[in-house]
């Protein structure tokens, strides 16, 4: 019966498809609570509105050099596609937060399938307040206690997703020994961290698991980095920055991976592969290479299908 079968949503940021959503997205990140953390609604929305329009159009101008939209919509499409296929009493779909589709019209299909039990899986690895938190209490608002929900822990520990990252990072260069490996996690501002957020712990943990599973495959990259990209503002943020570590290997070769995607997205796409590229070549980095996220690979269908049977 169709009643009885649950609901898997996939949570994540979004990403825009033209000005008009670039525009949105804007605007609902830095109305964000998670995000902007002032406790003045007022004041929250003056910051999204002078953040929104003085960046605008010169953030446009970075999608433009990406085809004019993000990646993220398209590949989590073929996910939820792909595993629509391949459950038999599970409807996947998802909900962004910050651009269509939202929440509300994931609660709209899962109510007309009269489907009761939601499963969210934030596709975010590790933990942090602006993103799992800020993504599932939205969700949980929206729905209004239609369903019961339950939530997937952060799953930057799951062995075969670890699995498939180790399989993106050797395969992607030929010889390892010869690239310094730098894992690129998106940058945070300290005062979140300071504040409680758990996020740099999951991500120093990742890391740690991560150059272990290498070592022991018998992968040996010349050495093994973190560092922090996308910082804005004057605040303090995550550090080491990805420019600052970039400047470590002059002459070297690099490869990145983008530890806190799961999805291709503009700040892997335009940022790593486009931006701070840039700065390698002026750096003198003698081959600078990005790694794809795990996307809507077969391997990581098979690591939601773990994180379900738990």
């Amino acid at each position: 019966m169709m009643g009885n079968k649950k609901a898997l949503v996939l949570l994540n940021m979004g990403g825009p498809r033209t000005k008009d959503e670039l525009k949105m997205f804007l605007t609902n990140m830095f109305n964000d609570k998670n995000i902007i953390t002032v406790k003045s609604n007022l004041l929250r929305k003056m910051i999204a509105f002078f953040i929104t329009t003085s960046r605008l159009n010169s953030a446009w101008e970075n999608y433009e050099k990406i085809g004019g939209y993000s990646p993220i919509n398209k590949i989590t499409e073929d996910l939820v596609d792909k595993l629509n296929d391949s459950f038999d009493d599970m409807f996947v779909t998802q909900a962004m937060r910050y651009t269509p589709p939202f929440a509300s019209s994931a609660v709209e299909q899962i109510k007309e399938k009269g489907i009761k039990d939601v499963i969210l899986l934030p596709l975010y690895p590790q933990y942090s307040t602006t993103t799992t938190k800020s993504s599932v209490e939205d969700f949980i608002e929206v729905s209004n206690n239609e369903f019961n929900i339950e939530v997937i822990d952060p799953f930057y520990k799951n062995d075969t997703f670890n699995d498939v990252i180790v399989k993106e990072l050797t395969s992607t260069v030929e010889d390892v020994s010869e690239y310094n490996l730098i894992f690129s996690a998106h940058g945070l501002p300290q005062k979140i961290v300071d504040a409680g957020d758990v996020y740099e712990k999951h991500i120093n943990e990742h890391v740690q698991i991560l150059s272990e599973k290498l070592k022991q495959k018998g992968f040996n990259f010349k050495s093994i980095n973190l560092a922090y990209q996308s910082k804005v503002g004057p605040m303090k943020w995550l550090e080491p920055s990805l420019d600052n570590m970039l400047k470590n290997f002059k002459e070297q070769k690099v490869l990145i991976y983008p530890i806190a995607f799961i999805i291709d997205n503009s700040e892997t796409d335009f940022e790593l592969s486009i931006e701070y590229k840039e700065i390698a070549d002026e750096i003198g980095i003698s081959d600078y290479k990005v790694c794809k996220c795990v996307n809507d690979s077969v391997e990581f269908q098979e690591t939601i299908k773990e994180l379900l049977s738990k």
